[in-house]
């Protein structure tokens, strides 16, 4: 009996310290849940050791691959698994330990949504220079140097020609984003360094006057006629108000166009009449006083005409003196000279490599085949395909005069003029006949024609 008592006594010391014990485990985990929910931590879920698929990037595609291959090898031993002991651990787990000790954080939303937007936004910029492709670098410069010169981008874009037809509203955006845009206005500036120096000057000669320039063009009298030197005086006395670019004879031609538009300071522009009549263009125009107008001479248009027609006679003296070089040059390539007539050939119809003897009153023109034979064929000349094979007659009447008859589908070209089927056309020496892209000149034995003529009159009387 007393070992049974002794030993009931020693299992239930044994199952109060057990149960002490705990006591004491769960009063710990009781503080320790306090303490976190005082910190504001939350408490480690548990989570399902079930693999979820999911797409992986290149680095975790190579811890995973590392976590395979050692689970493999150590898959009898209590490691956890998808951890290898040997390998370090991933960003993912490092970002963990770092943050473990430090105080806690609240979960920071999902990032996938923050950074496609990231980058659409980066994107932004780059779509924008895409769409840059209508305005020039010269564009670009004409703007500037506009808005310089008025202050007004209404003026700019009603008296700047640009590469394209611009709306006011384009204009506008287009002068602030250079202005305010770094990445449009670096890459215009870029282009625009780039203009060669004749395009810089023609653009800037292009550039609009300032209301200061004009004032001081306005001052010259619209009944003086000033010349290039008084524009260059005016230039020389006020270099400061006007642009670098003009010049005396780009100032004579504003003051010429505010003359036409009486913006001068001593021009003033007549009222309408106040009754109920107004003036039509013809009354107006019989009011002028032809004789108080003065016809304005050009003299740089003067001067250009004397030039050309100077030239264009040049040229023509010059051909002059050339015509039998290039007889003889003709005779020698067509391998002909000139036609030398004998007592029984009337014409000659005269091509690029062959030529045709006119010897009876009637001939007939055209392509020849096996059926068809005729006096001339021109496929002798060159390709006749377009031909017809009876494509025209050629006579002589009595009284000296040849007479082409076009009996084909195609025109016939006589010095340009068409004859067209079933018309006729008097040949005369030298006329040339143009027949579907072959040309002939037919020559006319002049001494057998004035035989011909007078043995006709002396027929007739009789």
């Amino acid at each position: 009996m007393d070992k049974d008592s002794q030993g009931l006594l020693d299992s239930s010391l044994m199952a109060s310290g057990t149960a002490s014990r705990s006591e004491d485990e769960e009063s710990l985990a009781g503080q320790k849940r306090a303490s976190s929910q005082a910190l504001g931590t939350i408490p480690k879920r548990r989570s399902s050791s079930r693999f979820i698929k999911r797409k992986k990037f290149d680095d975790e595609l190579v811890e995973s691959s590392l976590a395979k291959s050692s689970t493999r090898a150590k898959g009898a031993s209590g490691v956890e698994p998808g951890r290898c002991s040997g390998s370090e651990p991933s960003s993912s787990e490092k970002k963990k330990v770092s943050k473990a000790p430090s105080t806690p954080v609240p979960p920071s939303p999902a990032p996938a949504p923050g950074l496609t937007k990231r980058v659409k936004k980066s994107k932004q910029p780059l779509q924008v220079t895409k769409d840059l492709g209508r305005w020039k670098p010269a564009d670009d410069l004409l703007l500037i140097n506009a808005v310089l010169q008025t202050n007004d981008l209404t003026s700019v874009h009603l008296g700047v020609k640009f590469s394209c037809r611009f709306t006011l509203r384009e204009v506008q955006e287009r002068w602030y984003a250079l202005l305010y845009d770094p990445v449009i206005s670096k890459l215009a500036c870029q282009a625009m360094r780039q203009l060669h120096p004749e395009a810089i000057a023609a653009i800037q000669s292009k550039a609009l006057f300032s209301k200061a320039e004009e004032q001081l063009l306005s001052k010259v009298g619209s009944t003086s006629q000033p010349t290039l030197d008084t524009f260059q005086d005016l230039l020389h006395r006020h270099p400061d108000a006007f642009y670098l670019a003009r010049t005396a004879k780009a100032l004579q031609a504003h003051w010429q166009l505010m003359k036409q538009y009486y913006l001068l300071e001593d021009q003033t522009v007549q009222p309408l009449p106040k009754g109920d009549q107004v003036l039509n263009f013809s009354d107006a125009e019989d009011l002028i006083d032809d004789s108080k107008l003065k016809d304005m001479r050009d003299e740089v248009l003067e001067h250009e005409l004397t030039v050309a027609d100077r030239r264009q006679k040049r040229e023509i003296r010059q051909l002059e003196q050339e015509l039998h070089k290039w007889q003889v040059l003709v005779d020698s390539i067509t391998g002909m000279s000139s036609p030398d007539f004998d007592n029984q050939t009337l014409a000659v119809l005269r091509g690029r490599m062959v030529r045709y003897l006119m010897r009876s009153r009637e001939i007939t023109l055209g392509r020849a085949t096996k059926d068809n034979q005729i006096d001339v064929d021109l496929s002798l000349e060159g390709p006749a395909w377009k031909i017809s094979r009876k494509q025209g007659v050629i006579k002589l009447k009595n009284n000296g005069d040849f007479f082409i008859a076009n009996e084909g589908r195609r025109p016939i070209y006589i010095d340009g003029r068409p004859v067209l089927c079933g018309s006729k056309w008097r040949l005369s020496n030298n006329s040339v006949v143009e027949i579907a892209s072959l040309r002939f000149v037919f020559l006319i034995n002049q001494d057998l024609i004035a035989l011909i003529r007078a043995e006709a009159a002396k027929i007739t009387p009789q």
